[in-house]
């Protein structure tokens, strides 16, 4: 009997050297954005901690038509009641879709709110508060960014859900929504599903051919494409229309 121990044959230590080069190129293919998106992640659904100084700070939550904005706000918002955070949550008075007083989202979770006609209301409102959430800001006036600085600087963690872009897909003009995600310390950009093929949808499709700037609607009204087919859309309606 051979005395001498075994020795690993050629073929494990092949396999072993061909197994750490696939790790290591796989790791090499996973964007760099994934790693800080995951450090941002843990970061921005942490409830602040107020120990010491009270420190505020704006988070955006944008996307299209049922991508979820409405559900992540409300996810971040049960989380502060969880922390035993006081917080404070409003909703513009013309949004009724699902009920006067509550905020509900497409998935049917909803949180009491406050209706308010206009962004300077919140102020009024927000004494004593940790944390204040605004849905459907894009039915705010312009005067929301400045409200929601304004209570930062209080030490107020302000959350922010709307979408990014209007119907002809395009930041809307004069609205709140591109100087809210400029001055935010925190932009979250969700995803909905496009309803023509697929792939995440990134713009609002309005589906009749009302050109009014704001029109409160569902699925009647709108559906979530990504930006061929938002672009393919929107060509056949000018194709049609033309004389």
């Amino acid at each position: 009997m051979d005395a001498n121990p075994p020795s690993c044959s050629s073929s494990t230590v092949s396999l072993s050297i061909k197994t750490s080069i696939f790790v290591s190129v796989l790791t090499a293919m996973i964007p760099d954005r994934f790693v800080v998106e995951r450090k941002y992640e843990r970061k921005m659904f942490a409830e602040p901690h107020i120990n010491g100084e009270k420190r505020g700070w704006i988070e955006v939550v944008c996307g299209a038509i049922f991508s979820g904005k409405t559900e992540e706000l409300i996810r971040r918002l049960r989380r502060a009641q969880i922390a035993r955070q006081r917080i404070a949550i409003f909703k513009p008075q013309l949004d009724n879709r699902f009920d006067d007083v509550h905020i509900v989202s497409h998935d049917a979770r909803s949180i009491p709110s406050t209706p308010v006609a206009g962004s300077a209301q919140i102020l009024a409102l927000c004494s004593g508060i940790d944390v204040a959430g605004v849905d459907e800001a894009q039915f705010f006036d312009s005067q929301l960014p400045e409200v929601a600085e304004e209570l930062a600087f209080r030490g107020v963690r302000v959350v922010v859900a709307r979408q990014d872009m209007d119907f002809p897909g395009h930041p809307p003009a004069g609205g709140p929504m591109p100087q809210l995600m400029a001055l935010a310390e925190y932009v979250t950009k969700l995803h909905a599903i496009c309803q023509q093929c697929g792939n995440p949808a990134t713009h609002s499709f309005r589906l009749s051919a009302v050109s009014d700037q704001i029109l409160v609607g569902e699925k009647e009204q709108y559906e979530p494409r990504c930006r061929h087919c938002f672009v393919r859309g929107m060509s056949q309606r000018e194709a049609v229309q033309a004389p």
